[in-house]
């Protein structure tokens, strides 16, 4: 908002100051004067494009020869570090040769002569020159100078070199040792680097010369791969200035000595001009710009002198050349500088022609502006008031008028603020004191900040009043019904707080108020915190539909809240978990009274979208100070007692106890433990045991089946109760590896039994959901070898209330394979009837609950015979579980049960018991 009423400020700020430049257009320049203006700044910026592109130009010209000089710089060192390494080393092998000669013991020039002649020695010379013989070899001369062998094909060539200067010069002891000259090639004619060291015997006595030579035309080849361009050349000359080899080759000028034929031209025009190669000799590289001797063309140059050779190498270029692309480029600004020159000359002229029109496009321009400048302020969202310096309205658009629903006689320009504000107190829209709120409103914007007010005129709107003080001394004010943001803001703060089905408040708050609870009890002061689980309730969300569970959930929280009244509070925690907190509740009496008007309130039928539900609770109790006066202790005991009802069989409640705690922590420790050994896979070192109790037919008395049931005997605690590690098993998932070593146990014991006896395993509602629960099964049968027929898996209806076609499909594939299938504990969860119905069973186990009174109550017998019925119409086996008399078995008999389970018969035995009593009941059979 505050961001809107600076835009606006700024809006008339412009709007203001756009009115003063009109009042101000006599005092303006005249047209003339602007077109003298235009025409005399276009011929500047014309001026200006051909300075610009004549500096450019030059610019360019002088850094594309720099640019040219420094690729030539750099193609000179680059072939002087090669060169530098290929004469370094054809010295490394002259002075391998004069080593090897030393070492032969070669001491007198007679001695050298004859041995180098020999043909051992031209073929080693022609093992080292393995290239064209064109482009290097090797030559061996004695002291006269009379060549001894070389590696040339023709071993017999003679001839002799004593009469040529650097031959002399080598001969002499006090020359350098090493020596490069250009020659004539006496074997093929035209010319030859030679590349010469001295041979000497132990004593100093000058024995002969080795040489290698290369032809200029082989340096030649190698510049022209190297090359810059059609007019760029490379040369190499000696020190003195003597041409060794150039690209391109001119033969004429091959052994002349250039710096004294430049010095030459210099002498004839009358100046003194140091050559490139001479320049180069005294800095070790040089570049420049000179006239050339071969082509007598302007060149850009560069020389390079090899590290502690005589040898200087120069690569050039044309001027001509080097500036070919330059030209081009020139040729390109200039044209685009006329361009730029006539485009500037026609936009004078477009520009002189539109002044006069946009002087007049400028007027209705401002007219426009304003007319929709009054139209968005009219529709604006906001209220809008702009006052003068003198307090004075300026401003006042349609929204505001119609939010107080004031007249626009009273309010119009020049109307001061309090007689605005009087007229809104009129109106029935100011409920404070005028002159008081004038006061206030003065120190504000005295202030020079921004500002902001809330007005509630008392018919259940709100209004947010924000001013912004002007730069010339008025402000501007907007105004903005904010009645609706307030009423949502106050509904996100009650949901953040309060649970959206139920209207109680939710966990944040409950710990809020429970924590102000706890700080204000003081010495003598109580209150008991009790977590209510409401028992089965997704089993009936399940079956009925979340709609359903939701209304029961809401008359639920009615209930419960009605039974607290003012003595405590009570909250939604999620799910189907409530909490409630009782005040001056210090002892068990006190809670139980409360518990019980929960219990009734709670028991008491639902009518929920035409369903009648009952339904019940576990609820656990925790009291301050007794149990804990610190927030997350005292619910941690709450939730410990709640656990413990219904670990106890729900539909009770449990005041917090130590032990429960212990309960917990024993608890977890099985769960540590049996991670540990899913972990290795080694559950009979662990303790487990598959224990086997019999199925007994009714009419025969023999052993039919055995059901498998878990045993832990604990190496260090002894026997744990299924009760106790079953439920942690489910509850962490460790329930699918446990199964499935059962399940394979299980088969591979009764593999052993006769063929005529089956097994039974039961399978937990998570391994029932896993994807690999009839590959596991296959597994078990393979591995043992057990008929699948032989093989009985019991679910319990708890695995058909979540998904009835994944459990229709799991079973497809159980009877695909073979496998019997049973229903057990029938007749204790939901819509038993729909089940037996829908899925394919083998069997169906009737719970001990109806068993139990069989023989004594007629509504548990009618029970048993409904399900017996039902059972022979569907071609299914019914087995009586927890027979424990003869009166129960004999009437189940007389119901028409198949079988019985129980321990009138046998308790649960390990497998080498079963194992004898099945033997006897063969032998009993057989007799």
């Amino acid at each position: 908002m505050r961001h809107r009423l600076a835009a606006l400020s700024a809006v008339w700020g412009r709007r203001r100051a756009s009115g003063h430049r009109r009042r101000g257009d006599a005092a303006a320049p005249s047209g003339r004067t602007v077109v003298r203006w235009v025409i005399g700044s276009g011929l500047a910026l014309i001026l200006g494009v051909v300075a610009a592109v004549g500096w450019t130009v030059n610019q360019h010209r002088e850094h594309v020869l720099a640019s040219t000089e420094r690729e030539l710089s750099n193609t000179v060192l680059l072939l002087a570090r090669h060169f530098d390494q290929q004469i370094s080393q054809i010295r490394d092998d002259e002075r391998d040769f004069i080593a090897r000669t030393r070492a032969a013991g070669i001491r007198a020039p007679a001695d050298f002569a004859r041995e180098m002649a020999s043909e051992q020695t031209h073929a080693m010379l022609q093992e080292k020159a393995n290239t064209a013989s064109d482009a290097y070899s090797i030559w061996i001369f004695d002291a006269e100078g009379n060549l001894l062998n070389s590696s040339l094909p023709d071993a017999g060539i003679r001839f002799n070199v004593g009469g040529q200067s650097s031959f002399q010069a080598l001969a002499s002891p006090s020359s350098p040792p090493f020596k490069i000259e250009l020659v004539p090639n006496h074997v093929q004619g035209g010319w030859l680097i030679v590349l010469a060291h001295r041979v000497t015997g132990p004593d100093g006595e000058f024995l002969g010369v080795v040489s290698e030579g290369i032809t200029p035309g082989t340096m030649e080849r190698f510049f022209a791969s190297v090359a810059l361009g059609d007019d760029a050349s490379i040369t190499m000359f000696k020190n003195d200035g003597v041409l060794l080899a150039r690209h391109p080759h001119v033969e004429s000028m091959i052994g002349t000595n250039v710096i004294a034929l430049r010095a030459q031209h210099a002498q004839a025009l009358g100046i003194r001009d140091d050559s490139i190669i001479e320049l180069a000799q005294r800095d070790g590289r040089a570049t420049r710009r000179f006239w050339s001797p071969f082509d007598t063309q302007d060149r850009l140059g560069a020389a390079q002198v090899l590290t502690g050779y005589p040898i200087t190498l120069v690569a050039t270029t044309t001027v001509e050349a080097a500036l070919a692309g330059w030209r081009e480029q020139t040729r390109v600004q200039i044209g685009a500088a006329a361009l730029s020159a006539a485009i500037i000359a026609a936009m004078l002229f477009m520009i002189v022609r539109q002044i006069g029109r946009q002087h007049r496009a400028s007027r209705q321009r401002l007219t426009q502006e304003k007319r929709r400048l009054d139209t968005a302020i009219n529709n604006m969202a906001q209220g809008l008031l702009m006052f003068d310096a003198a307090g004075r309205l300026i401003v006042c658009n349609r929204r505001y008028l119609d939010m107080f629903n004031m007249s626009d006689e009273i309010v119009k320009p020049g109307c001061t603020l309090r007689e605005l504000t009087l007229h809104r107190k009129a109106c029935g829209f100011f409920p404070g004191d005028v002159d008081a709120y004038i006061a206030w409103f003065e120190r504000q914007l005295r202030s020079g900040r921004p500002g902001q007010s809330t007005l509630e005129p008392g018919d259940g709107r709100t209004f947010q009043y924000m001013y912004q003080p002007l730069a010339d001394g008025g402000w501007l004010t907007t105004v903005e019904d904010i009645t609706a943001r307030r009423h949502a803001e106050e509904r996100i703060a009650h949901l953040a707080h309060y649970d959206p089905l139920t209207d109680l408040p939710n966990r944040v708050l409950f710990r809020e108020r429970l924590e102000r609870e706890l700080a204000t009890l003081g010495d003598d002061g109580s209150c008991a915190v009790l977590y209510i689980d409401i028992d089965e309730f997704k089993a009936i969300n399940d079956s009925l539909g979340h709609s359903v569970g939701d209304e029961l959930l809401r008359t639920v929280a009615r209930r419960i809240q009605g039974c607290i009244g003012s003595f405590g509070f009570t909250a939604r925690l999620g799910g189907d978990e409530f909490a409630v907190v009782q005040r001056g509740a210090n002892d068990r009496d006190a809670v139980a009274e409360l518990v019980g008007r929960l219990y009734e309130v709670i028991r008491a039928p639902c009518e929920c979208f035409g369903h009648q539900i009952a339904t019940d609770a576990s609820i656990g109790v925790a009291i301050a100070p007794q149990h804990g006066t610190e927030l997350d202790l005292l619910l941690r005991h709450a939730d410990l007692a709640m656990y413990a009802a219904k670990a106890d069989g729900r539909r009770t409640w449990r005041l917090f106890e130590t032990s429960m705690d212990a309960r917990v922590k024993t608890r977890q420790q099985l769960e540590q433990e049996l991670r540990a050994i899913i972990a290795t896979g080694d559950f009979a070192a662990a303790g487990f045991e598959v224990y086997y109790q019999p199925l007994v037919c009714l009419t025969g008395g023999e052993i039919t089946g055995c059901e498998a049931l878990l045993r832990w005997n604990h190496p260090r605690r002894g026997p744990i109760s299924p009760v106790d590690f079953i439920p942690v098993a489910e509850d962490t998932g460790l329930i699918v590896q446990l199964g499935e070593w059962v399940l394979t146990s299980a088969c591979r014991e009764a593999a052993q039994w006769p063929g005529d006896v089956k097994i039974a395993v039961n399978v937990s509602p998570i391994q029932f959901r896993s994807p690999t629960l009839a590959l596991h099964v296959v597994s078990a049968l393979n591995a043992s070898g057990l008929a699948p027929g032989r093989l009985e898996l019991e679910i319990t209806e708890a695995v058909l209330i979540r998904d009835d076609d994944t459990a229709l499909s799991v079973l497809a594939q159980l009877r695909g394979l073979g496998v019997r299938t049973a229903l057990d504990d029938f007749g204790t969860g939901y819509s038993s009837l729909s089940y037996l119905q829908r899925f394919p069973f083998d069997k169906i186990k009737i719970d001990r609950a109806f068993v139990r009174d069989v023989a004594v109550a007629a509504t548990s017998a009618a029970i048993v015979e409904a399900v017996v019925n039902i059972a022979a119409t569907r071609d299914m086996v019914t087995t009586a579980e927890g027979v424990e008399t003869e009166a129960q078995r004999d009437r189940l008999r007389a119901l028409g049960c198949t079988q019985m389970q129980g321990y009138l018969f046998s308790p649960a035995r390990p497998a080498a018991d079963i194992r004898r009593l099945l033997a006897a009941d063969a032998r009993t059979a057989a007799a």
